[in-house]
């Protein structure tokens, strides 16, 4: 099922199968994702969505009672086999969830707490990490004279920017985002779709959604995944004019899901 465009894969999902306790949650998948594109999942719910994409930067393994086997190539390192750092991991695949969950601290220190981590203890540096992650989702103008200010006090689509900056925050290479906008009203919905196509010139992204027009709008491949398989994968085109399995074709027309 491979795009074969000549394209890099950052990651490469060879014969993945994971499952939670008995449930077989996701079944032989091959998933390759090319640098600097937006990869869309979609599918209905329970399809297995969430789980393939938090098996990205291993959040997964936070879940009790689960188990993997197969391989997820990242940069040529299967990160289901060797001794990982996975504060490094999470460091290089960032990850932006449904709501905005900033830390209840000031706007400065929610951006400034992944590069503090890492090390980075220079107020200089931190000032400009701040001011570029904030710059990149067009939040800087919003918030540069309260950046003292709690992060609770934005609204909710101002702190799913922030979330998104503080993930950027830490240079990484590819941007998870499971559901992004789900909680948003359709002005901040249209200002993050707009974030991602502006973002995808540096990072690596993948989207889980169930909006079939903002998969078509933002993406450049499509996956659907269907009782924890991934049915089809293509380019975003393809996918919505011309499926190459009826049942992506039925799930895209509304037929179920």
């Amino acid at each position: 099922m491979s795009t074969n465009t000549g394209m890099k894969a950052i990651f490469d999902c060879v014969d993945l199968n994971l499952w939670y306790g008995d449930h077989h949650a996701l079944k032989n998948i091959n998933f390759p994702i090319n640098e600097k594109e937006v990869t869309a999942i979609i599918g209905p719910s329970g399809c297995g969505k969430s789980t393939f994409i938090k098996t990205l930067n291993l959040m997964i393994n936070y879940v009790p009672n689960v188990k993997m086997a197969g391989q997820i190539n990242f940069d040529g390192q299967n990160i289901l086999r060797e001794r990982l750092d996975l504060v490094e991991l999470r460091k290089k695949v960032g990850m932006v969830f449904q709501k905005g969950n900033p830390f209840p601290q000031s706007i400065f220190d929610n951006i400034a707490y992944g590069p503090r981590i890492h090390g980075m203890k220079k107020k200089d540096e931190l000032n400009k990490i701040v001011e570029s992650s904030l710059k990149d989702v067009a939040l800087w103008e919003e918030v540069k004279d309260r950046l003292t200010a709690p992060a609770l006090g934005l609204s909710g689509g101002q702190q799913q920017r922030l979330c998104i900056a503080r993930a950027l925050a830490t240079k990484p290479d590819v941007l998870l985002m499971d559901e992004p906008t789900s909680a948003l009203d359709p002005i901040s919905t249209l200002k993050i779709e707009e974030l991602i196509l502006e973002l995808k010139q540096k990072y690596t992204i993948v989207i889980v959604t169930h909006n079939m027009q903002q998969a078509s709008r933002v993406s450049d491949k499509t996956a659907f995944f269907l009782m924890g398989e991934l049915i089809e994968l293509d380019k975003t085109a393809k996918i919505f004019s011309n499926p190459a399995d009826d049942r992506t074709e039925g799930y895209i027309s509304g037929r179920f899901g």
